[in-house]
């Protein structure tokens, strides 16, 4: 797991906040955290945990992932594939057979380009470990 850059994060957070027109109080109250914590935070004095930054996001109505990257807790790939499964699995135009093949062919260019697939749903893949047959 990467470090926390927890400054980077701060001034994020705070400009996000500034640009919902919320004071740092609400923002608090919204996201279900102290007043004093979340000024910590902005001023880069505390490392946040997953679950704060979702509250956090969730309150400012933005992704928790792109506050996971900024954290240090996920890179930019795991955010980009973790959000195009969610993508695919979201959509109600196909059924749940067309999103398993969307995602074995997703997981299949990755690969063909060198990238990681570790980021797979549990129902891709067999007892054994290995994906199914198309």
């Amino acid at each position: 797991m990467a470090s926390l850059n927890v400054g980077n994060l701060g001034e994020y957070l705070r400009e996000q906040r500034r640009n919902a027109q919320l004071s740092l109080r609400q923002l608090a109250d919204a996201a279900g955290v102290s007043n004093p914590y979340l000024s910590q935070i902005e001023r880069g004095l505390r490392k946040p945990s997953a679950e704060v930054l979702q509250q956090v996001a969730k309150a400012l109505r933005i992704s928790a992932e792109t506050l996971y990257v900024r954290a240090g807790i996920l890179d930019e790939q795991e955010r980009e594939q973790i959000e195009t499964r969610a993508v695919i699995l979201a959509d109600p135009s196909i059924n749940e057979r067309q999103k398993q093949v969307l995602l074995q062919i997703y997981d299949s260019f990755r690969k063909e380009n060198g990238l990681d697939t570790e980021t797979r749903g549990a129902d891709d893949t067999t007892e054994d470990g290995t994906s199914p047959d198309l």
